[in-house]
């Protein structure tokens, strides 16, 4: 799905004041059990509950961090920690985990391809998790999470037998998702290293392949953050929230860093083969060039002696002068390719 930047919020800044409207077109709340899924279709802040009861799981979902009046109020009225205004509406975050009263804060970033600038970008998205709720914020206007609201609107799978944690879980799983997705869609451009002998080390070959390495530690450097957050989600203690469940997600992140390692490792040693073949390339050129060299410059040299024209050069009144001076040079020719070759300078 095409994603649409949004303005980056200040959280200690002043907003612009957003109508209700626009807030409601980038606001969506699910609310299920076993047993049915149900999209709310609601028409003021005020009948946002998220804590609606214990036997059902509320999904809110919200595009923009613009929207400060609003979440400020959500929190308020829903009882849930203050300090998670200012963790939500601060959009640069690294990755981490906080726990809160009732439930903890986690913020992220997904990676995803941007096709204008053609290289990966990252958007940041928060989640609070409480024990029959998940609050999610995205930056970027599309949807990591289609599949799971279609899962929960047809009751596919067991998502709606389970708690908020298993609906986390499978949020989680999406956004490990893009991290693959991000990973692959580099991996489709290997800017020619398949094949170093046809590859020409031009500088926009080189801006190419730092380009590349960039985008690559970026998904690194957010991919192991990442899973630091997860070992430290493992840690928490809440009686509803089955922490097994993650297991699985850090292996997934694990196994992802390695084929990162694995890829730039195949590129910093695809770099280093195809200049070690231009550089014998470039060897074996001064090298032929040097022989030839070699032999021609003595016949240069005697060729500059008699070129020079001076009268009292007895060698330019003999009848067989231009014979010998040939045959001079022919044997100084053998002599040097009989040399070069008993050294094995020529390399064959």
């Amino acid at each position: 799905m095409r994603r649409k930047n949004r303005r980056k919020a200040n959280p200690y800044g002043d907003y612009k004041e957003v109508k209700l409207e626009e807030f409601l077109s980038d606001f969506s709340l699910i609310r299920y059990d076993a047993n049915h899924s149900e999209l709310k279709n609601l028409t003021g802040l005020e009948s946002i509950n998220i804590k609606e009861s214990p036997d059902t799981i509320s999904w809110l979902n919200i595009y923009g961090f613009q929207y400060a009046h609003q979440i400020k109020k959500i929190v308020a009225q829903n009882g849930i920690d203050e300090f998670l205004s200012y963790l939500i509406l601060d959009n640069n975050h690294r990755n981490k985990v906080i726990e809160l009263n009732q439930c903890f804060f986690l913020t992220l970033k997904s990676p995803y391809y941007s096709e204008d600038k053609e290289e990966v970008k990252f958007e940041q998205l928060v989640f609070i998790v409480g024990d029959n709720y998940v609050w999610s914020v995205q930056e970027v206007y599309g949807d990591h999470f289609e599949h799971i609201r279609s899962r929960l609107r047809d009751n596919l799978g067991v998502v709606r037998k389970k708690g908020a944690d298993y609906l986390f879980f499978l949020l989680i799983e999406a956004i490990i998702d893009n991290y693959y997705s991000a990973f692959e869609k580099l991996n489709e451009d290997n800017i020619g290293l398949d094949n170093p002998d046809d590859v020409r080390p031009t500088p926009e070959f080189a801006r190419l392949v730092e380009n590349q390495k960039r985008q690559l530690y970026q998904i690194k450097r957010a991919s192991t953050s990442l899973n630091e957050a997860l070992s430290h989600l493992q840690l928490f203690e809440f009686e509803k929230f089955n922490k097994k469940y993650f297991d699985e997600s850090r292996e997934q992140v694990k196994m992802l860093t390695d084929e990162i390692d694995h890829k730039l490792q195949h590129l910093e040693s695809s770099i280093n083969l195809m200049f070690s073949i231009q550089n014998h390339r470039l060897n074996e050129v001064m090298r032929t060039l040097t022989i030839f060299s070699v032999i021609f410059i003595p016949l240069t040299f005697l060729a500059g002696i008699y070129g020079m024209n001076f009268e009292n050069m007895p060698e330019l009144k003999s009848k067989n002068g231009y014979f010998i001076v040939l045959g001079v040079m022919l044997l100084i020719v053998l002599g040097t390719v009989y040399f070069i070759k008993r050294k094995k300078w020529s390399g064959k």
